[in-house]
């Protein structure tokens, strides 16, 4: 098996989750917060998709699917055009609020299939080409790679135990 196999395999995984999430949650189930300064599982599902449309377009130098996708205006959320939800303040969660599990498992699978295109084009060369040299030692874009992987599949795991809460409070 080849290192990008695993990459597809891992990100595939992190998709299935997030429909897994979302399925049969309405807009009061997404948006809800199981504290005062929790996420729901709209921010967590937003966050780790525009993380990896984020450092999946910058390693592969494509554009975001936020931004060339419309899902920027879709989703319509006030935000910055380049936030990904890092730092957010309660305030900010608050505001990642959504009509509908559609939009946010849409952006997600428009960001996935243009990650899973930008991963079949992989050598395993090309694993070892820095993508940010600000760090030291420099990031590689394997690196990059598996750490976008590690914080969606975080995400996507909170995601899941908040739509437990959600149903859970609500039954």
């Amino acid at each position: 098996m080849h290192a990008k196999d695993i990459l597809i395999d891992g990100f595939g995984r992190i998709h299935e989750e997030v429909h897994a999430a979302v399925e049969g949650l309405d807009a009061d189930g997404l948006n809800a917060r199981p504290g005062p300064d929790a996420n729901s599982v709209a921010w967590l599902v937003w966050h780790l998709t525009r993380v990896q449309d984020d450092h999946v377009a910058d390693a592969f130098g494509l554009d975001q699917v936020w931004l060339s996708g419309g899902w920027e205006k879709r989703l319509g959320l006030g935000l910055p055009r380049h936030d990904t939800g890092y730092g957010h303040t309660s305030a900010k969660v608050a505001r990642v609020r959504v009509d509908s599990g559609d939009l946010l498992t849409g952006y997600h699978d428009a960001v996935h299939e243009q990650t899973l295109g930008a991963l079949r084009t992989l050598a395993a060369k090309d694993l070892e080409r820095v993508v940010d040299e600000r760090w030291d030692p420099p990031v590689t874009l394997g690196v990059r790679l598996v750490s976008v992987l590690s914080d969606d599949l975080q995400h996507v795991g909170q995601a899941a135990y908040a739509r437990g809460l959600v149903r859970s409070a609500a039954s």
